[in-house]
């Protein structure tokens, strides 16, 4: 079976993207970084449906930590195929008089070191079988330019940015590289959200109601499949419509 690597898959949108890719036969790291119990909980729902799965946990933001991380996996389970980028940390809403430099290092760490190491410690893995998949999870606040998200805007944009390279520079090696960019998806750490809560945001979304981790994973999958073979260096903005391209 093809094995996808899918960073910060504990929870939210990675836990979501590592069960849909389990349940489309694919054998998954899931990732963690310190919510190992989590991890294991994604792991136990995805053998108990069937699927096969393992945790393996690292910092994707530190060259050892993932070097040691694409080793262990490839030992445990075999080269990966796919590999989702996904993991994120805090992103601090601040105006652009109190945004440090160190506030944008903080979020390029995330959106462009980690995604950059992936795909070094993983590029032969990737080439082998002429089918690889790098699949980066973005963001449409791209788009929307909202204040105070300068700093998370700007490594957005930058990961956007190493995606369309990338795909150019990896497509003759068999890896399609694309991105996926979700509107607001309510996950475990918005906390618990009524219709009141979302309700502003959903008034503007043209299908007409909040997404869902699973719209994400479905798009995720998609991207993953022998049917996306000839897509790469795209953008999949999926927000119902929030905002078009």
């Amino acid at each position: 079976m093809t094995v996808a690597l899918v960073t910060g898959a504990s929870r939210g949108l990675g836990a979501a993207i590592a069960r849909h890719l389990a349940a489309d036969g694919f054998t998954v790291a899931v990732n963690f970084a310190s919510s190992g119990a989590q991890a294991d909980q994604v792991v136990a729902d995805i053998r108990a449906a069937g699927g096969t799965a393992e945790a393996f946990g690292a910092d994707v933001t530190d060259e050892a930590a993932v070097a040691s991380l694409a080793e262990t996996v490839r030992a445990a389970l075999g080269p990966v195929e796919v590999l989702v980028c996904n993991a994120t940390g805090p992103q601090p809403e601040l105006p652009m008089e109190r945004v440090t430099w160190q506030d944008h290092l903080d979020q390029l760490e995330f959106f462009v070191k980690s995604p950059s190491l992936l795909v070094q410690a993983l590029l032969e893995d990737l080439g082998s079988g002429g089918r690889g998949r790098v699949i980066q999870i973005g963001s449409d606040v791209f788009e929307r330019s909202l204040p105070n998200m300068s700093a998370y805007t700007a490594a957005k944009a930058a990961q956007w940015g190493l995606t369309r390279v990338w795909a150019k520079e990896l497509g003759r090696r068999g890896i399609t590289v694309n991105l996926v960019a979700p509107g607001w998806i309510p996950v475990e750490r918005h906390g618990e959200l009524t219709d009141a809560d979302t309700a502003g945001y959903v008034a503007d979304v043209a299908v007409g109601r909040i997404g869902v981790p699973e719209d994400i994973a479905s798009a995720v999958a998609h991207l993953a499949s022998e049917s996306a073979s000839f897509i790469t260096g795209q953008r999949l903005t999926v927000n119902g419509g929030h905002n078009m391209d």
